[in-house]
């Protein structure tokens, strides 16, 4: 009779704790030991995104995220670039940027640069896919794009100042110009004079990593 009460009681207990574990809260309150996951960085960009010519162990997003790690900042960088994408391209698929992303960082405009685009063209794009990432709570970085004067001195000075000044009317963080030093550096850059090589691409990782750290402290 004892021996009977005593395992009625130990199903009693077990029943109930697991009818604990169903109740609300109960799985979060199970989980709060886990720290939780490392911030999201998104970079939306083009092929110097998406690491064209690069192994993707030493390709932009990877250097990125070394780089963070370095700064002994907690972050998860997810490479989102698109070969040959332009402003407007970067804009249809901004909406994919994806869900938990804290930080945005927005390297378009390069081949807007190569195809001779409108800067006001460009400045349009740029502003709309800023505004549709701060709707979503996303903060973000500019990485900013400098002309150069053989396009002809007011184009390029129109394109250069669409990112610091679309930075400071949108209230966003802003790499100015992530790409000088790297570009026409053959020791940094593949063959065809477009593309950074691994090395370029740590060049602009390490440039880009103090602004974004900025922007997820933010």
């Amino acid at each position: 009779m004892v021996k009977f009460l005593a395992t009625t009681i130990n199903r009693r207990y077990l029943m109930g704790g697991l009818l604990g574990l169903g109740a609300p809260g109960a799985a979060s309150a199970a989980a709060r030991g886990k720290p939780p996951s490392p911030p999201l960085v998104t970079l939306l960009g083009d092929s110097i995104t998406a690491g064209l010519g690069v192994a993707e162990g030493l390709a932009l997003p990877a250097r990125l995220q070394s780089a963070l790690d370095q700064l002994r900042v907690r972050a998860r960088v997810f490479g989102f670039g698109v070969m040959g994408d332009t402003t407007l391209g970067g804009l249809a698929r901004v909406e994919r940027v994806p869900v938990g992303t804290s930080v945005c960082v927005v390297a378009l405009g390069g081949n807007d640069l190569l195809q001779g685009a409108d800067p006001a063209w460009t400045r349009a794009n740029l502003r709309a896919i800023v505004q549709r990432l701060k709707a979503r709570g996303i903060r973000v970085v500019l990485a900013g794009v400098r002309a150069p004067a053989l396009l002809g001195v007011d184009y390029a000075r129109r394109f250069s100042q669409i990112y610091p000044q679309l930075a400071q009317e949108e209230g966003v963080f802003l790499e100015p110009d992530f790409f000088t030093g790297v570009i026409g550096v053959a020791r940094y850059m593949q063959g065809d004079g477009i593309h950074p090589n691994a090395e370029g691409a740590r060049i602009i990782a390490d440039r880009l990593a103090p602004v974004v750290a900025r922007a997820l402290s933010a």
